[in-house]
């Protein structure tokens, strides 16, 4: 037996406080379900699309009315159906991707669909009166 597995031995200081800890007397963390609600997921959804500009346009595509639909279901796949504001954009191989990716990026969503529709096309008055102000219009 060597001095530090003999409990009487000068160099083994057991002053009452055990460094070793018991894995069962440690509670395991409980995993916590991270279930948000539509609502929370869509507001989210919202704020990271703000995020997203038109690389001409100094307004986010939210604002300029480029998102014509955003639904999320309660398992949080997300649909956007959303356009561009000429098909012939030069923004149009980089913005549906970044969409995608931005909406991915948001707690709770599962999926994304994204739909690039030219039908309605786009005008001027689908943008907000914020994007308007900006654009001074």
């Amino acid at each position: 037996m060597n001095d530090a597995d003999n409990p009487d031995s000068p160099d083994n200081t057991d002053n009452g406080e055990s460094s070793h800890v018991d894995p069962q007397s440690t509670p395991s963390p409980v995993p916590q379900s991270k279930t948000r609600s539509v609502d929370d997921i869509k507001y989210d959804l919202i704020a990271a699309l703000k995020t997203v500009y038109d690389p001409e346009i100094p307004v986010d595509i939210y604002e300029l009315g480029l998102i014509y639909e955003l639904n999320v279901d309660e398992k949080g796949f997300v649909d956007v159906v959303m356009t561009l504001t000429t098909p012939m954009c030069p923004a149009a191989e980089i913005l549906p991707p970044e969409v995608e990716a931005k909406a991915r990026e948001v707690e709770g969503v599962s999926d994304v669909k994204l739909d690039l529709v030219w039908e309605p096309p786009w005008d001027m008055e689908m943008m907000s009166p914020a994007a308007r102000l900006q654009l001074n219009l």
